[in-house]
């Protein structure tokens, strides 16, 4: 179970950072088709993130992830 959520994570990441790329190539473009194109990109990449973190907060509340501490010695101290 815990690799089928990190291989939705992922995909659900890769799904953001194609969206990313989809506005990204629009907004270079810049034609009034692109313009729609682009909003429609930003919409998907919004959704996607959302939808991320919903995932990860449905995950760690059945218990799937669990979030961890750094060990105490590998953080430099505070000045």
């Amino acid at each position: 179970m815990r690799s089928l959520i990190s291989l939705l994570i992922f995909a659900t990441l890769a799904a953001i950072l194609a969206s990313l790329g989809f506005g990204l190539f629009h907004l270079s473009r810049g034609g009034a088709d692109d313009s729609r194109k682009m909003a429609r990109a930003l919409t998907v990449r919004i959704t996607m993130s959302l939808m991320l973190f919903a995932l990860l907060m449905l995950a760690w509340y059945l218990g799937l992830i669990s979030p961890h501490a750094l060990r105490s010695g590998s953080a430099p101290p505070h000045p």
